[in-house]
């Protein structure tokens, strides 16, 4: 095969994962460069960074790693490699700077490893070019005024159509009483979340987070509404009766996703409440903070639970966890964005603080609003996204529907 000219750093203290990999990168004509750890690869970043790197490290590695090519003001995505799909794992790799998983042995599937490395390809080679025009465009930056007014417009457009697929507000379902909140940081949002009835005494809830930001994570958004509604009919008409099913509910959103080939993957909350057997049932797909479930007169606590990333893998499996609600609660899901507007220094910080919010009686979307000034931000670092659900006391008249 003819050479090439991309380079490639295998990092992995397996030599013969290494070796492995290795042979068949260039078998495939790429240039490669193999080494045990982080350290013995350093000296490749003097003069000659890269173009992609596979790497068995840990995520903390990986942190290290992605920050010392953002230093390097390049841009250079990083393949985790490991022997296994554990849920933790692997959302801590993608959370470290990660671009995309494979499973060792790499080389076994050749077929899934081709289309990382051509995906990844396409995106180094992007971006470069817009390295390498970046000047020129800025030149033509007055012919291109009417082009970014009409792109404005259309991201306008695009918003409305976005809250437009979003439920009503303050509605009561089964007795549960449901508000919530979306603040994009752009035009569009990445976050999405939705509620609604699927029997007399059922209730799913969901909330969304798209990776990445712009149109093609708002395209997914408009994925997941149509796939509810379609759901939704299949189980009117019998056909189908995954959504009753949260970890159904996710195998679906991860085969449509899979099939867009858009390269987006979503961390997905989805709980369905009944109100007569007074259970949740929920599965988590890698969402993060953890929604926070709050009993009158008793506990506050975050959900446990964990599951894989939803639109990244060809077969994952979600576990289902199964929670009472033997009295009045209040339920509160919220979008990773929350985090970036608390005012601590450590995630852990972050959380307690949240969790102390809605201990302290912050249940509600406008009490939440503001507790954390949400309305004096004007610039958002992440898009927000909450869901509030509250249980209408027995024995009271629950409000009316909007």
């Amino acid at each position: 095969m003819t050479s090439r000219t991309e380079r490639i750093l295998i990092i992995d203290s397996d030599e013969h994962a290494r070796s492995e990999l290795a042979r068949y990168l260039e078998a495939r004509g790429f240039y490669v460069t193999g080494h045990p750890d982080l350290n013995s690869a350093r000296s490749l970043f003097n003069d000659n960074i890269p173009d992609i790197i596979f790497a068995d490290l840990s995520p903390e590695a990986i942190h290290e790693l992605a920050a010392r090519l953002e230093d390097a003001e390049t841009f250079t995505p990083i393949v985790a490699c490991y022997s296994s799909t554990d849920a933790p794992e692997v959302v801590h790799a993608l959370r470290a700077g990660a671009a995309d998983i494979v499973l060792k042995p790499c080389s076994d599937d050749r077929g899934a490893l081709d289309d990382v490395i051509g995906k990844l390809f396409d995106r180094v080679r992007v971006n470069r070019l817009n390295q390498l025009y970046r000047q020129e465009l800025e030149e033509a930056n007055r012919d291109l005024r009417d082009g970014i007014a009409e792109l404005r417009a259309d991201q306008r457009a695009g918003r409305k159509v976005q809250l437009r697929m979003l439920p009503d507000r303050e509605q009561v379902l089964s007795g549960l009483s449901i508000d919530h909140l979306i603040k994009p940081s752009l035009f569009l949002s990445g976050d999405f979340l939705d509620y609604f009835r699927i029997s007399e005494d059922k209730v799913l809830v969901y909330i969304a987070d798209v990776s990445g930001h712009g149109a093609s994570s708002a395209f997914v958004t408009v994925l997941l509404k149509n796939l509810t509604n379609r759901l939704q009919r299949n189980l009117r008409r019998g056909s189908s009766d995954d959504i009753l099913y949260p970890e159904r509910f996710l195998e679906r959103i991860n085969s449509e996703l899979l099939d867009t080939g858009l390269g987006k993957h979503v961390t997905v909350f989805v709980g369905i409440i009944s109100t007569t057997d007074r259970r949740l049932r929920y599965s988590v797909g890698a969402h993060f903070p953890m929604p926070i479930l709050s009993f009158e007169g008793g506990r506050t606590e975050f959900l446990e639970g964990s599951g894989l990333p939803v639109g990244l893998f060809e077969a994952p499996e979600w576990e289902v966890y199964e929670i009472p609600l033997e009295q009045p609660f209040h339920l509160i899901l919220f979008s990773d964005g929350i985090l970036e507007v608390i005012q601590a220094k450590s995630l852990d910080e972050k959380e307690k603080t949240l969790l102390e919010l809605v201990s302290g009686g912050s249940h509600t979307i406008a009490s939440l609003r503001d507790a954390l000034n949400l309305d004096e931000i004007t610039e958002l670092p992440d898009d927000i996204a909450i869901v509030s659900v509250t249980d209408t006391v027995p024995g009271t008249d629950a409000p009316t529907s909007k």
